[in-house]
């Protein structure tokens, strides 16, 4: 799976990778989702599936990513995005949704 791929799949089967891996894919697109959101009042999942992938979020599964996984500990909340105003990687988190989701919300 190239990055393109990464960026656009669905949520992947879990033959796509560990559990680790999938929770990890699916921090990264709840963060690109909440920051288009909030940063850019854009979108590029409906309300629907945002909030079906924040229920998915397990915060009890340690990724291998300390400062990701106490900050989702600690301030990830499912029924709302703003929590990523406080992620400590929102600059990574900016680059993802300029490269892969920008042209999307447009």
């Amino acid at each position: 799976m190239d990055l393109e791929q990464f960026f656009s799949a669905e949520e992947p089967q879990q033959a796509w990778g560990s559990f680790q891996e999938v929770e990890r894919w699916r921090r990264i697109r709840v963060s690109v989702a909440a920051y288009a959101y909030e940063f850019h009042a854009q979108s590029f999942m409906s309300d629907a599936e945002y909030d079906q992938m924040c229920a998915l979020v397990d915060t009890s599964i340690i990724t291998n990513n300390a400062k990701l996984d106490k900050f989702f500990g600690e301030h990830f909340n499912p029924s709302t995005g703003q929590w990523i105003h406080k992620h400590p990687e929102l600059d990574g988190i900016k680059q993802l949704y300029e490269k892969y989701y920008e042209e999307r919300c447009q």
